[in-house]
């Protein structure tokens, strides 16, 4: 990389600090420049802009995303969007009509419709955008893929996620948009299954797809139960069941009402081996004759990873982005299919919530009593949770073809809450 790819970053707050600092350590290294960033309110970021050192720098900072755009459009490569999820199709938008390529923070948008929106647009842009799942580019993860596509491990029969991620009530108020169902009349629907396990999700999907490397499972039929604990508006528990278009069961369950230990595994049942993979951790072939494959992960930095990874192919030194817009088409279609699905979002049953203090941290979590068993028989069994003691019916099987119910589900869902 001879020249500096030069980056404009939409945001200071949120994650968007960890953009900032990880072009910081790509501009020592000679390999991006940043020459812009905004944010609404500039002056609240004094003490960031200083440890950023920004002025040093001569980064150009602005009070108007639009404004940044147009004064600097001709001295920018890439734009980082690393903003609230119902502003990334505007923001898409701003930066393709003007030429620039985009690195766009998972996820793309959670509205199906909105998604093909921002697909017909990025297709007539200079270059594809990047959808920022971080750990599609780990060279592990697509070495056991490319064993599973040549057949090695045997037939995929079956996959599981397992997502158990406690997180304080405080979470829910981190921002305006946290655990929202819809603002502005415009889908949002963060939640544990469509953000902050977003990555996991997708990472799931990409096991399934084929014949490429670079595919998706493709869904046929998805049936969901979702829960809610936290007092917000979406749900922070997910039982997820999604049949795909080669016939191929998965099943998620995620969810932030929990406490203790952070845990997920992805895994993968074939005819001759189950793939476990733990990211961050390890993963491991464990064959049916009895051998286990044990392989280190090592360490791993998703964000500058996958910068590095759109230089290369901003450069031309790749044919596509890691996950594009149409490769999120799955994920995207397989959240607002468990919403139509489930039809409402469920509380539990007050005898099932233990309020939890963790006084190192000093916060509180919600502890929904037998979540680990609930989550082990439905993973391993199909059993659901609903009918089995938590009070609910199981939603019904929905295609593709129900995504038309999804903005009347989700509004409703919404109105159940606020009346």
């Amino acid at each position: 990389m001879s020249t500096p790819i030069r980056i404009g970053i939409i945001g200071m707050g949120g994650f968007a600090a960890w953009h900032h600092n990880t072009v910081a350590r790509l501009e020592e290294r000679g390999l991006a420049k940043l020459v812009c960033t905004c944010d609404p309110q500039p002056t609240a970021f004094s003490i960031e802009q200083q440890k950023w050192r920004l002025a040093d720098r001569g980064v150009s900072i602005f009070a108007d995303y639009r404004q940044m755009l147009d004064a600097c459009r001709r001295d920018l490569d890439i734009v980082v969007v690393p903003t609230p999820i119902n502003l990334h199709n505007e923001m898409h938008q701003a930066c393709v009509e003007r030429g620039l390529a985009v690195y766009l923070e998972k996820p793309p948008t959670l509205d199906h419709l909105e998604l093909e929106e921002m697909i017909r647009r990025d297709r007539a842009g200079r270059h594809a955008a990047l959808v920022a799942f971080n750990f599609i580019v780990e060279k592990p993860r697509l070495a056991l893929k490319e064993r599973l596509l040549a057949g090695e491990f045997g037939a995929v029969t079956g996959a599981t996620l397992m997502a158990h991620w406690p997180r304080p009530a405080d979470y829910f108020k981190r921002n305006t948009w946290a655990g929202r169902l819809m603002m502005d009349d415009r889908v949002v629907l963060d939640s544990c299954l469509g953000n902050a396990n977003a990555h996991f999700v997708h990472n799931l999907l990409f096991w399934l797809g084929g014949p490429e490397l670079s595919s998706w499972a493709q869904l046929a039929t998805v049936r969901a139960e979702l829960y809610r604990a936290h007092a917000i508006e979406g749900a922070d528990t997910f039982f997820v069941e999604a049949g795909t278009t080669t016939g191929v069961t998965m099943r998620f369950a995620v969810t932030h009402a929990c406490a203790g230990q952070t845990t997920h595994a992805e895994t993968v049942h074939c005819e001759r081996a189950e793939i476990h993979y733990i990211v961050g951790r390890h993963a491991e072939v464990r064959w049916r004759d009895g051998r286990v494959e044990h392989i280190d992960l090592g360490p791993f930095d998703g964000v500058t990873e996958n910068h590095l990874a759109y230089y290369r192919y901003f450069r031309g030194e790749t044919e596509r982005p890691a996950t594009t817009l149409v490769d999120s088409r799955p994920f995207v279609i397989l959240n607002d299919l468990a919403h139509v699905s489930s039809g409402h979002i469920a509380p539990f049953p007050a005898e099932k919530i233990t309020r939890v203090r963790d006084e190192k941290e000093q916060k509180d979590y919600i502890n929904i009593a037998g979540m680990p068993g609930m989550i082990d028989r439905f993973l391993q069994q199909g059993e659901w949770p609903g009918p089995h003691g938590w009070n609910r019916n199981t939603g019904d099987p929905v295609t593709p073809q129900d995504l038309d119910r999804f903005h009347d589900t989700v509004r409703r869902m919404l109105a159940a809450v606020t009346g």
